[in-house]
């Protein structure tokens, strides 16, 4: 077992419409200024930072943070297509876990072209999706439209023939995130519909239309964590949210084996990054009080249910007509809108969805709050293909020794830099 992580400050800009307004530059520093404002640091105390983007050119990260500061520390920049946020959180959680650094930065942005999701910057090399393409191609024509939605609108119709489920059930997800997007100041939309209005909304492919899918965004999000030591040491105690669980997965080989797009779109990979966690933590998903998922689709959403172990096999559709996935049921899904209102600026999304977990968690989410929220599970996936997920717990519960000479050497370290 490595050592504790906590996350001690979060920031996030709100979420837009691609626009040439704002510059990536701009955005990511406005949230990490905003996630060392939260935790009451210096930027000289980050020892290391991990930056994550999908479009732009290398050393972006550097871009970003040379204008907060200039300390020399490391920097890495990463890309896992959607899952990128909580990838570069994975990394800085990683470093500080195994006793590399004791404060570490994770900064997701992204500045987005308008309209649908290409299928990439390069055509004169093999696509990392090929394969995945080719597969869904024997199970369903490949049309002349962008391939994201095809992917997952697919894995929705699978689904839907397999368990029963409907198109009202996907406007009844979309609906819930729409209205939770409505009481969150940084989602890009903030209009409430009816499921007849999502329903009637403007068809994009097989069950989905428009409202059941996320928009292009521009935005940032970051996180600023902590070992246990420098909790202490920098008194920290009450802002600290513990990352009690992390767990990436990719792709099983079922997904080329086998005719199904549900597992193109990642059921797997996120069925099996869950049961590592639930398994590690030895939390049970019935303990889980608010979730942030990915539902970059509202058929993905209803997926993912399942795979989180939410409820049992083919149950989601009754999951949802219980009102099981949101205030007053079971668990509360996508509290800050998800995707489909809040927004995908795709770099961006793994560390919002981190900062909405750390309010909740904290009693910060104002009229999102889910009440008593104690334990807070993410879920952030990138086709082509990893998954990431991660669980936090309310509060700092001190049960090591309190060692004083190393939290006393992590302020002098801080202390020389400033």
């Amino acid at each position: 077992m490595g050592r504790k992580v906590f996350v001690v400050g979060v920031g996030m800009t709100p979420f837009v419409k691609p626009s040439p307004d704002r510059d990536y530059p701009e955005m990511g520093k406005e949230a990490v200024e905003g996630a060392l404002r939260d935790a009451n640091l210096p930027y000289a105390a980050v020892q290391q930072a991990v930056c994550g983007y999908v479009s732009g050119d290398s050393c972006c990260g550097q871009r970003v943070l040379y204008q907060v500061g200039m300390t020399g520390i490391p920097i890495y920049n990463v890309n896992n297509n959607c899952s990128t946020g909580s990838t570069a959180l994975f990394l800085a959680k990683q470093l500080i876990e195994g006793g590399l650094c004791d404060i570490a930065l994770a900064v997701g942005f992204e500045k987005m072209a308008p309209g649908p999701l290409g299928s990439g910057r390069f055509t004169d090399r093999a696509s990392p999706l090929g394969r995945h393409l080719a597969k869904m191609g024997e199970m369903f024509e490949v049309q002349k439209l962008p391939h994201t939605p095809q992917y997952f609108g697919n894995a929705g119709i699978e689904y839907m023939r397999k368990y029963g489920a409907t198109e009202v059930h996907l406007a009844k997800i979309a609906a819930k995130n729409h209205r939770n997007g409505a009481r969150n100041p940084r989602a890009q939309s903030k209009r409430e519909y009816t499921v007849e209005e999502i329903l009637n909304s403007r068809r994009i492919y097989g069950p989905l239309t428009k409202l059941e899918c996320c928009p292009t965004s521009d935005g940032a999000g970051a996180a600023v964590l902590m070992s246990e030591d420098a909790v202490k040491a920098h008194g920290l105690q009450d802002r600290a949210v513990e990352i009690i669980g992390m767990e990436m997965a990719t792709d099983t080989p079922a997904i080329f084996e086998e005719k199904s797009c549900m597992k193109i779109a990642g059921s797997d990979m996120t069925a099996l990054a869950a049961s590592r966690i639930y398994q590690k933590t030895g939390v049970s998903p019935k303990e889980v009080d608010v979730v942030e998922l990915h539902d970059c689709f509202a058929c993905n959403e209803m997926i993912v249910y399942e795979g989180l172990q939410l409820c049992g096999e083919g149950e989601a559709a009754k999951f949802i007509d219980a009102g099981d996935n949101t205030y007053g049921g079971r668990v509360v899904v996508n509290p800050s809108g998800g995707l489909i209102a809040k927004g995908h600026p795709i770099g961006a999304t793994g560390l919002a969805q981190c900062a909405e977990l750390v309010w909740q968690l904290r009693g910060e989410a104002g009229p999102r709050q889910v009440p008593k929220a104690r334990i807070g599970l993410q879920h952030n996936l990138g086709v082509g293909g990893a998954v990431v997920i991660t669980m936090y717990k309310k509060g700092f519960q001190n049960t090591t020794p309190n060692k004083v000479a190393a939290a006393e050497n992590i302020r002098e370290d801080v202390q020389s830099k400033l």
